[in-house]
């Protein structure tokens, strides 16, 4: 069963639109998200969590309509954005002591799992944590309710290589099980070549290609020249055709 399917969503903004973006998420997989800066990647993710009403378009997650079951899906979901800084001066135990409140499900025992395995320390203020430490931070969070679904959007953006490195591990083993799925945004396309089982690029509000990462790579051959001898990476992709795009729109 999809764990996530996403049908014509679109979503209108002065200059920007977000048209009609379908992919669909399955059990055991990382889907990324692809796009380079302002190509509509948050916008999307927003749309899909109902954090931005969407224009037209419906979602569902786990076999139900996401905006009429929406507090039911919650529950099994997890969500981490870059770049939230909760409340700077609280203990993490303080904010963990109000967002478990919300989830009927929360597992203490599986929290404080995920505090050792990423060596948090929850006596210890938000601001204090390193931007990675406050990302393994939120995914304790997102996985300690039994979430079947992470979102995250840019969640390696601004890390060090080492930091980056250990949260791909990370995301492996989560969807490990089988039973998990993780739809990962970000324009850091290195991360994807080694972590992703598929991929969802986005141009300018429009899905350009969703597919596996095997049959998305091939379905770009036609970008290779004479002079490349291996196939085409996900960064090669992205450049030659946001070079292509642009070099149409200045002619």
């Amino acid at each position: 069963m999809k764990l996530l399917s996403v049908n014509h969503l679109s979503k209108r903004y002065p200059g920007f639109a977000l048209q009609q973006v379908s992919f669909s998420v399955y059990p055991g997989r990382i889907m990324g998200l692809i796009g380079k800066n302002g190509a509509g990647k948050s916008t999307t993710l927003k749309s899909i969590l109902n954090m931005v009403h969407p224009d037209s378009g419906d979602v569902k997650m786990f076999g139900m309509d996401f905006y009429q079951h929406e507090k039911e899906c919650k529950q099994q979901i997890g969500v981490v954005f870059g770049g939230v800084d909760f409340y700077p001066l609280k203990k993490l135990s303080s904010i963990t002591a109000v967002t478990r409140r919300f989830y009927s499900a929360w597992d203490q025992e599986k929290y404080e799992h995920y505090l050792k395995l990423f060596d948090l320390d929850d006596e210890k203020k938000f601001k204090e944590l390193s931007n990675g430490m406050k990302v393994k931070y939120l995914l304790s969070l997102a996985l300690s309710h039994h979430a079947k679904l992470l979102i995250l959007d840019e969640p390696t953006s601004g890390l060090d290589p080492v930091s980056r490195d250990e949260l791909l591990h990370i995301f492996k083993r989560i969807t490990a099980d089988k039973a998990r799925a993780i739809l990962f945004s970000t324009h850091i396309t290195s991360d994807l070549d080694r972590c992703a089982d598929d991929i969802t690029y986005i141009q300018n509000g429009n899905v350009l290609k969703s597919a596996d990462k095997d049959t998305f790579l091939r379905s770009f051959d036609h970008l290779r020249t004479s002079e490349d001898k291996q196939p085409l990476t996900l960064e090669e992709i992205m450049l030659r055709t946001e070079r292509s795009d642009f070099d149409e729109t200045a002619l």
